[in-house]
């Protein structure tokens, strides 16, 4: 599942706006003063916020050469009609555009930017799927429903099946209340923005944002309250906000949580036609790269090389990637099949940095993720991974994929990059609340609330997620690359964490908690948040060892 967190989602649940409905509704709160859009590139001496030094870090690089590097982003697909990822993609050299011929030979027809796992015959793509305990649940309870530990044969299959089943019974818990919940609340937003709209004569299909409400005039009760109830939830959503992309996000989520419930667990065979149990050679898929979901793609691809200083949209962190775009991750949880399959299509293909903003709770083929891990670090590739938006402990309770490998042989990969998110400014929430945190098995944190990248069609988005910090993480591995290009996977991994430097002493609110205050330092193995400036200058003094 692609790792956004969602504001409105937790607004929603703590019951902010639904007090009994429009009714009810609170006055705003006081807003906070708004966010510069490119806050997570700041300084926090110079300009106030905890962003990765990134001005400090191009100034300690004027007048050196770069070379082009290769980034891989596994996600939800990608715009690539997106002005400012356009001139940046990754051009398969050996490919012929069109012609419906595999011309490299490498099984996969005409992927030009890359390829879409997920896609099938006729234009077609398995882009809304379940959770894996879902999947896996209605998989094995035929089974071992009937069945106890003294009465089940295979006994370590019977303990996975209670996870398993653990795990559905959690997650069917918690989607069920979701969704009632959000249904409410959905109901709430739709009748509130027909007000707005009327208001301000908008037609029934028009836009408005937190800019439009301030000419909304408060005529009578039911105005004032729906003007209330959007201005708290703009307030909340960010500066790109506006009442249709609240409510079509809503509306994602809202379908994600009935997938849970109402499971279509014929999609992947009847749209993709593979079967995500087998592995096996058999190429599937399609080289179709956007459909409605890529704006989570596409804004992770922002945030790793966007155009820089073109006067549109955001610049990217690095300043000479091409962006190899791997549709794996569907609104839902992906399979560990595509997760290989893709890792190994960057690999062979030329990317050097692959950028994973996904995880979920379970993962049946573990191995062949593991086994594609190995694949990478064998060709020096760096993957980097966000680390989750549960606010939970992942030393306890492990997210996959993560690289402690089933047949213990690794229990830390040395190319592998564990991402948390932080905020803006220093202090007691500095990390994200919703972010996941784990002193031995998440290894850095990095800008990830309110951060803001391009969108599909020209848009631009702010989110909250440990999806947000992880490309800007690996923005920053690709511009060391680029200028030290003898580094290997394993020296950018130490560099980034040696240059986070340990924020011993600061003590903040763990995520998920509002009362419980930890050392900084406990929530992560570096202790610190990218830095791209102290990066710049440690790989100045490093000597590479990437094999040539």
């Amino acid at each position: 599942m692609t790792n956004y967190h969602k504001h409105l989602i937790g607004y929603a649940l703590c019951g902010s706006l639904l007090c009994g409905g429009i009714a009810h509704a609170q006055t705003a709160p006081v807003a906070e003063p708004e966010l510069p859009k490119n806050w997570h590139t700041m300084d926090l001496k110079s300009d106030g916020y905890f962003g990765i030094s990134l001005n400090k870090a191009y100034q300690a690089l004027k007048g050196k050469k770069s070379k082009t590097v290769v980034v891989a982003t596994i996600d939800s697909g990608i715009d690539t009609a997106q002005a400012d990822l356009k001139s940046v993609l990754w051009v398969n050299p050996k490919e012929k555009a069109g012609n419906g011929k595999d011309d490299d030979g490498n099984g996969y027809v005409d992927d030009m930017h890359g390829w879409d796992f997920l896609g099938g015959p006729g234009g077609k793509c398995d882009f809304t799927e379940t959770t894996e305990e879902v999947r896996e649940y209605n998989r094995l309870k035929d089974k071992y429903l009937p069945l106890t530990e003294a009465t089940a044969p295979d006994k370590k299959e019977f303990a996975y099946w209670q996870t398993v089943k653990a795990t559905y019974d959690s997650t069917i818990t918690k989607s069920t209340s979701e969704s009632k919940q959000l249904s409410q609340m959905m109901n709430v937003l739709m009748i509130t923005s027909g007000y707005v709209k009327r208001g301000l004569n908008l037609p029934s299909n028009g836009n408005f944002t937190l800019t439009s409400l301030s000419k909304l005039q408060t005529a009578n009760d039911t105005i004032a309250q729906s003007k209330s109830i959007w201005t708290s939830v703009f307030q909340e959503e960010g500066p790109t906000a506006s009442n249709d992309k609240i409510i079509k996000e809503l509306t994602e989520y809202l379908t994600k949580l009935n997938n849970d419930i109402n499971p279509d667990l014929e999609a992947r065979k009847r749209i993709v036609g593979d079967d995500p149990n087998v592995w096996d050679t058999k190429p599937y898929g399609s080289n179709i790269l956007k459909f409605d979901d890529a704006s989570h793609g596409t804004g992770v691809a922002g945030l790793i090389g966007a155009v820089r200083d073109n006067n549109y949209g955001i610049n990217g962190v690095a300043d000479n990637v091409r962006i190899m775009a791997i549709k794996a991750v569907p609104n839902g949880d992906e399979y560990d099949k595509d997760i290989a399959k893709a890792i190994r299509y960057a690999v062979d293909n030329g990317a050097k940095v692959v950028n994973m903003s996904f995880g979920k709770k379970l993962s049946p083929h573990k191995k062949w993720v593991d086994d594609a891990f190995k694949y990478a670090a064998d060709h020096d590739v760096l993957l980097v991974q966000a680390a989750g938006n549960d606010h939970q402990d992942v030393d306890a309770k492990p997210e996959f994929p993560n690289d402690i490998f089933e047949d213990g042989s690794v229990k830390d990969a040395v190319n592998l990059l564990s991402v948390g998110a932080s905020s803006a400014k220093m202090g007691e929430s500095l990390p994200g609340t919703f972010s996941n945190y784990g002193e031995n098995n998440v290894d850095v944190f990095a800008p990830g609330v309110k951060v803001t990248s391009v969108d599909k069609d020209a848009e631009f988005n702010t989110a909250d997620g440990t999806s947000f910090a992880s490309p800007i993480t690996a923005g920053v591995a690709a511009l060391l690359l680029e200028y030290y290009p003898d580094l290997s996977a394993k020296q950018l991994k130490q560099i980034i964490m040696q240059s986070a430097k340990p924020l011993t002493g600061t003590m903040v609110l763990k995520p998920g908690s509002q009362t419980e205050k930890v050392d900084f330092t406990t929530l992560c193995k570096s202790g610190g948040i990218v830095n791209a400036y102290e990066a710049v200058q440690l790989a100045g003094k490093m000597k590479g060892e990437r094999k040539k």
